[in-house]
């Protein structure tokens, strides 16, 4: 962080700033007044805003009161979730390479993650189903996964998640999916619809749990705010945890991100057909590089490309970064089936991604970037 001249790629975020209408929506909801707490599962008005999302957006139905709780960010809606199910000594089936914070969160629960790797099968991921039934022991409470996947950008279709499902109705699993990228989709035609929700698949009796945030569509990743979308029991109960976290997240950030959701549609396409340009750029510079595959990502803005011959990704990236100036995340910092592979964040101007792929060919071309 205090290296001058570095091409921050290892971050998780865009850099375009939070749009100047949710920025004006907030200070508005200031001037206003909300300023107070509000309940532990948020405002009636910001759940009622992102039940008519899931309405107008997958066509499912929920109940505002009681299947939706907001919170301050998605990664305390994971905290949250991850602390409801399980207690001491019990175990997850976390599907890897993933973000680092599920299994973490894992632990700070004093239960243990299993980490099982999504196999690269024909340029895409898939899932390990004899794996997971392998794994599945007595103390097993809870199968986690996410899709639009950080930082593979692998997307579940349709029969996966089905067979997700039957997994965990038949071993009486919470099933939780990170679905934190689903605006960031790049099948068909229209940028930025939807990638598949769960929900879609899931009844209202299934033991679902589903993790979301406003940090990546609308470019608020400082703004903390997140929500769960969960059967109605268990909602309640996260709500209630919720009081003993933060009591609740900001009022005003709630209304400005009411105002996200109204009026946003506009900049979230235009974000995501920058996004999959970009996207394809990086990957025809990629497969140009000796050693270097790539699979085609379906969502989120990561670029995972596997390395011929690299056995310690974690000093890769470090002497990448102190003889290029070029920070990528190193694929062992992602848990199991991570190793020997990096993470590029693609979501940059042109010009910098222009020079980082340079940079990294240019590394790889010289010999000096293998190791093992």
């Amino acid at each position: 962080m205090s290296m001058d001249g570095v091409l921050r790629l290892y971050f998780g975020e865009s850099n375009l700033p939070t749009p100047e209408y949710i920025k004006r929506a907030a200070q508005k909801a200031m001037a206003d007044g909300f300023t107070f707490y509000t309940e532990n599962a948020g405002m009636p008005s910001t759940r009622q805003a992102l039940a008519r999302y899931y309405t107008e957006m997958h066509g499912v139905e929920l109940d505002p009161a009681g299947e939706i709780v907001v919170t301050a960010s998605g990664v305390e809606a994971l905290h949250l979730a991850i602390r409801c199910v399980l207690d001491p000594g019990d175990e997850a089936l976390v599907l890897t390479p993933a973000w680092p914070n599920g299994s973490a969160n894992v632990r700070m629960a004093n239960a243990t993650p299993v980490e099982i790797a999504q196999p690269l099968c024909g340029g895409r991921y898939g899932i390990d189903f004899e794996a997971l039934e392998t794994a599945v022991g007595p103390r097993t409470r809870m199968l986690i996964y996410t899709s639009p996947s950080n930082p593979l950008g692998w997307v579940a279709s349709g029969e996966d998640q089905e067979r997700l499902l039957e997994f965990a109705r038949r071993h009486r699993l919470w099933l939780m999916a990170d679905e934190v990228y689903e605006r960031l989709y790049y099948e068909g035609e229209k940028p930025g619809k939807p990638a598949p929700t769960i929900l879609k698949k899931a009844t209202r009796e299934d033991a679902v749990i589903v993790i979301q945030s406003f940090s990546k569509a609308y470019c608020m990743t400082g703004w903390r705010l997140g929500w769960m979308v969960a059967r109605r029991d268990f909602a309640g109960r996260a709500a209630q945890l919720n009081e003993f976290v933060v009591s609740c997240p900001a009022g005003f950030t709630q209304r400005a991100a009411e105002t996200a959701l109204l009026w946003g549609e506009t900049e979230i396409a235009k974000m995501a057909a920058g996004l999959r340009a970009n996207r394809d750029y990086c990957m025809a510079a990629l497969r140009k590089m000796p050693g270097v595959t790539v699979p085609s990502p379906d969502g989120a803005f990561y670029l995972f490309p596997k390395i011929d011959g690299l056995t310690d990704s974690f000093d890769f990236c470090k002497r990448l970064l102190i003889e290029t100036r070029l920070g990528l995340a190193p694929g062992m910092a992602f848990g199991e089936g991570g190793e020997g592979s990096v993470r590029i964040c693609y979501a940059s101007e042109r010009p910098i991604l222009e020079q980082a792929m340079a940079r990294l060919g240019d590394f790889l071309t010289s010999g000096v970037g293998r190791n093992g």
